[in-house]
């Protein structure tokens, strides 16, 4: 078990499932200072009154994983006001302190390379991505289930991309079912497909094959179904769009055809946060003790 003793951890904002990051973070003996989420304080867990406060001093600084928008606001829908995250701010932190986020956008990336920061984009790593793939294909499931007067079972249903959340939304399809097809750029990709059941085609064959499919699931996180290829599918078909805002979807092109399309990214919080959470939970203690500086642990301790 990771012992934490000794860390100042800050983190800013969240949602649910850093509420469970925070109990058990402190659990493990760091010292926990907050800002933009409701949480009791208690032993080693502080609620700071503003983000530099914070920030101030901390060993590592976990933002939420739906990061930071381009405006500086931090994701914190549980707070009751708004939470900004400045380059003042992140000077109280010593040169190559971690900072840890889902994704980061090329704001935050910018301060953070300003101030000499190591920033950690923990949706990337395989150890939060392949574990956070569950809620996101239950969540998909479950929008197609409700928006779709078609079971999945004996639906003709596409994939496009095959990345982690891809791979396990195909063996959960496959499983109840669905006659899937994946469509991938890479041979490996399609190998591993069509080892697990799945018909396995290239991007070049969607033109064709998407005219009959019941569902389509989008994860690449690029424009790739756009007004021309739209053009082609059935008029009842739903998309669901899992790529990162603003989706690989072309929605007004969409919207002028009829079709029903939704984009859908971060579901693990939305529709599994408490599961969410605790996958977090299991992963952060180890990212911490792998980032964060040596010396200033022993530091910490020595001044305690």
């Amino acid at each position: 078990m990771a012992d934490l003793d000794g860390l100042r951890i800050a983190l800013i904002g969240g949602d649910a499932r850093d509420q469970i990051v925070v109990q058990r973070l402190a659990a493990l003996g760091a010292q926990v200072h907050i800002f933009g989420l409701p949480v009791v304080a208690s032993y080693r867990i502080w609620v700071e009154g503003d983000v530099r406060s914070a920030i101030l001093g901390a060993h590592a600084l976990i933002l939420p994983m739906s990061g930071v928008d381009s405006e500086g606001h931090v994701h914190a829908p549980l707070f009751s006001g708004r939470v900004r995250l400045t380059e003042t701010d992140l000077a109280g932190l010593s040169t190559g302190t971690p900072v840890f986020v889902g994704f980061a956008r090329p704001n935050l990336r910018q301060m953070v390379e300003n101030q000499q920061l190591h920033l950690v984009e923990v949706a990337d790593l395989d150890e939060v991505a392949i574990l956070n793939s569950v809620p996101s294909a239950e969540g998909a499931l479950q929008i197609a289930m409700q928006g779709s007067p078609l079971t999945l079972h004996a639906s003709h249903v596409a994939i496009i991309g095959f990345g982690r959340v891809s791979m396990t939304l195909t063996r959960m399809l496959l499983g109840i079912g669905a006659k899937v097809q994946v469509f991938a750029r890479s041979a490996s990709q399609r190998a591993r497909a069509w080892e697990m059941g799945a018909q396995a085609l290239p991007l070049s064959a969607m033109a064709q094959e998407l005219q009959d499919v019941d569902f389509i699931f989008n994860t690449v996180p690029a424009m790739i179904l756009d007004s021309a290829l739209l053009s082609k599918v059935r008029r009842q078909v739903m998309i669901i769009d899992l790529a990162s805002s603003p989706g690989g979807t072309d929605f007004a092109a969409a919207e002028q055809l009829g079709i029903q399309a939704v984009l859908a990214p971060g579901l693990p919080g939305k529709v599994a946060p408490r599961t969410a959470g605790e996958l977090l939970a299991r992963v952060y203690p180890d990212l911490l003790l792998a980032h964060t500086v040596p010396q200033n642990k022993a530091a910490s301790r020595g001044g305690a």
